[in-house]
């Protein structure tokens, strides 16, 4: 359960190894969360994240995860809830994919769309289940700005994160008055992500970035500082940064022709 200031005090993270979801696991756990479950493909990286999370006084405990696998999704993740109550479902997992090679192998493009969208929507369904049966908790599910339109540059990802947010939205109305809490986080670039995929090309990140994406660009750190804030508030839908709000609704409205010529 959730402590006297609202904190929550145990929770799962689905992508266990995602920059975000570490950022809001140590966040959380600075102000009292005791117990962590990172959900993800067995790897170094994810034992390595479960012990720079146990150096932090955490219980932190690792369930093998892969999105690709809808079936194994329930007995999985049903594990955890029968171990405890989880106060914060936090659905962090996704590919960026790569538009010129997903649109060249559609099996690549297929890939990026059951990871992002198939996965999360099996994923999202069967922990919104377990919160429901125990009464109360929060699914936080990630995202991106790259939803709100699909742009030339990355419509495979940015169709399969508009799918996912509209799902989540649904499921937010399903769920409202059961006691569980669904919020919606759309950020803009995030620099971490950003910059890992850049040395893996062999070029700078930042520098790759288009002015709007340099210009709203965003940190793990402040997304999940913007996470936090949001649970707090009860928020159904966070913004990060906050401005993607406006500038989001003009690009939405925005021609078609105006709109294939803007630098993004």
């Amino acid at each position: 359960m959730k402590d006297a200031f609202g904190a929550p005090q145990s929770l799962l993270v689905l992508g266990g190894t995602s920059a975000i979801g570490l950022a809001t696991a140590r966040r959380l756990i600075a102000r009292r969360a005791r117990t962590v479950w990172l959900a993800g493909r067995p790897s170094p990286a994810l034992a390595e994240a479960a012990d720079s999370l146990r150096a932090l006084g955490a219980d932190v405990r690792v369930v093998p995860f892969d999105a690709l696998d809808p079936e194994s999704h329930a007995e999985r993740l049903g594990k955890v809830f029968t171990e405890g109550d989880i106060d914060l479902v936090l659905l962090a997992f996704g590919v960026p994919g790569d538009q010129a090679r997903d649109e060249s192998d559609p099996l690549a493009a297929v890939r990026v769309a059951q990871t992002n969208y198939t996965g999360a929507v099996s994923a999202g369904l069967v922990c919104a289940q377990a919160l429901q049966a125990q009464g109360h908790g929060s699914l936080v599910v990630l995202s991106s700005v790259a939803g709100e339109r699909a742009r030339r540059a990355d419509f495979v990802y940015g169709s399969s994160k508009a799918g996912l947010d509209a799902f989540t939205q649904g499921l937010g109305d399903a769920l409202y008055g059961t006691g569980v809490h669904v919020m919606v986080v759309r950020p803009g670039s995030v620099r971490a992500r950003a910059s890992a995929r850049a040395k893996a090309s062999g070029s700078e990140g930042p520098a790759s970035e288009g002015p709007v994406e340099a210009a709203l660009a965003t940190t793990p750190e402040a997304v999940a500082t913007a996470i936090e804030l949001g649970l707090r508030r009860r928020s159904e839908t966070v913004w990060v940064p906050g401005a993607l709000r406006v500038v989001m609704t003009a690009v939405r409205h925005m021609p078609r022709p105006l709109f294939r010529r803007l630098p993004m």
